[in-house]
């Protein structure tokens, strides 16, 4: 076989091709029978959809509302009046980093003050946020 005859066979297969019955009337029938059930099962599902919708908005508003009524801890950085908020934009994210590691130490160092641990963790998050600010300086 050469091209001219993989050329033909090509044409060939692009005329219409009649099928040797009618598939419409049992496609129909099918899809007959198939809708039916659908609109059955959509009606019983559709009372436990609502209820989980209502719990799913009922907890998110809760969360949303305990988390905007939750009172500012005394030592963190917004009542303390610490928080930093570099020139450059490429810092942004790592100063934010910084000072909420910053404000969740100090708390736990009110629970146990004499953790040498987080004294340690404390120090070098202050190292480096000093690192922070250079690289800010030097940038601006």
């Amino acid at each position: 076989m050469n091209e001219l005859d993989y050329l033909r066979q090509m044409r060939s297969l692009n005329r219409p091709v009649v099928p040797h019955r009618d598939l419409w009337a049992g496609i129909d029938s099918r899809l007959d029978e198939a809708a039916a059930p659908a609109t059955v099962r959509r009606h019983r599902a559709r009372p436990w959809l609502m209820a989980a919708a209502i719990a799913g908005v009922a907890i998110l508003g809760g969360g949303l509302g305990l988390h905007l009524v939750a009172p500012v801890p005394d030592g963190s950085i917004a009542a303390s009046g610490h928080a930093w908020k570099p020139t450059d934009p490429r810092l942004t994210g790592a100063a934010v980093e910084l000072d909420a590691a910053r404000m969740e130490l100090t708390q736990a160092m009110q629970d146990s003050p004499d953790s040498a641990a987080l004294q340690r963790l404390l120090q070098r998050t202050e190292r480096q946020r000093d690192r922070l600010r250079n690289f800010d300086k030097q940038a601006g």
